[in-house]
């Protein structure tokens, strides 16, 4: 097919012929063709998010180029619903593509959103395609379902909890990892099935400010944190080199990380510390407190206060 303007319908054919024939089997009774797709859940209760990225914003699209835009774009959306210990099923995509190199734009992000999409199973089953003189802006909207009776929330952290990481933080802008998502959704399950998980959130806005999302939605509770337990990872280490900022504050508010933090009772944190589900390497940071705030405590005993100062899209001038 040539890189000919096809024309919105066009585009939408086209589209349409690169999806595998979806049955009802799969839970999908109708999609792409009507004005609403139709499925089918099994499970109680059903999970949503969407995320809306936009070019000069959370990708350079000059520089990192369509496919990388839309594997980051679905790759976000699974990995709120990871952080709920749901598991992703149907997305819908909708997109304002340049007028400039449109069908060229299309099929590279068609290609990324089909490939983050295809790794986790979920059926894109519709959406809405636009064209203007703008820069491009794909927002995805993910359902979910889950397998138990409900979903992992933020607002379930007691005092007394323990609070655990999934991995390493920091430094995602370093060499584009912030491109290149893993959503935890295996390992939401494997936690969940471990024991009880009293509040969970993913990683995307920095430790600092998403722990303290759970802290407020949890009646404003409080957290210290041991600074020798937070899991540094390598890139903040090599930013550090480069800017000349502590690896600890890019680990504490770089973001876009994408691991899971979540709170858990003392019994089941002892249990996951000394026998964590295979394959997985968890991190124990530090307990819930009833004082609110996130507090760092350092090897010598010192605690100190920390100010959140993860990602903010209506205050930071930084691109994602």
């Amino acid at each position: 097919m040539s890189d000919q303007p096809l024309g919105e319908f066009g585009l939408i054919d086209w589209i349409r012929s690169r999806r595998s024939p979806l049955t009802a089997e799969q839970g999908v009774v109708a999609d792409i063709g009507d004005d609403c797709a139709t499925v089918r859940f099994r499970d109680p209760y059903t999970v949503v998010t969407t995320d809306m990225l936009m070019d000069g914003r959370h990708f350079i699209l000059d520089r990192d180029g369509p496919e990388a835009a839309g594997y980051k774009a679905m790759g976000v959306n699974i990995s709120d619903v990871a952080a709920m210990a749901a598991t992703p099923r149907f997305a819908t995509v909708a997109v304002a593509l340049p007028r400039r190199d449109t069908v060229a734009i299309a099929r590279g992000l068609d290609a990324g959103l089909r490939r983050m999409a295809d790794r986790f199973s979920v059926h894109i089953i519709g959406g809405d395609t636009n064209a203007w003189d703008g820069p491009l802006v794909v927002c995805v909207t993910l359902l979910g379902e889950t397998s138990h009776l409900e979903p992992a929330r933020r607002s379930g952290a007691k005092v007394g909890d323990v609070v655990f990481v999934t991995g390493p933080l920091g430094g995602s802008l370093f060499r584009g990892r912030h491109l290149r998502p893993e959503p935890r959704v295996d390992e939401a399950g494997a936690l969940l099935k471990a024991g009880p998980i009293h509040a969970m959130i993913d990683l995307s806005d920095g430790l600092s400010s998403d722990l303290g999302h759970i802290l407020e939605e949890s009646g404003g509770l409080g957290a210290v944190l041991d600074e020798s337990a937070v899991p540094i990872h390598a890139d903040a280490v090599d930013m550090a080199h480069e800017d000349g900022a502590p690896p600890l504050l890019h680990a504490l508010n770089d973001g876009e990380d994408f691991e899971l933090c979540f709170t858990v009772p003392p019994e089941t944190a002892d249990r996951l510390s000394t026998s964590p589900p295979q394959g997985l390497t968890l991190h124990r940071l530090g307990v819930i407190t009833r004082e609110p705030g996130v507090r760092l405590r350092s090897v010598d005993g010192r605690v100190s206060s920390v100010e959140p100062r993860g990602f903010d899209h209506f205050r930071e001038a930084d691109v994602r």
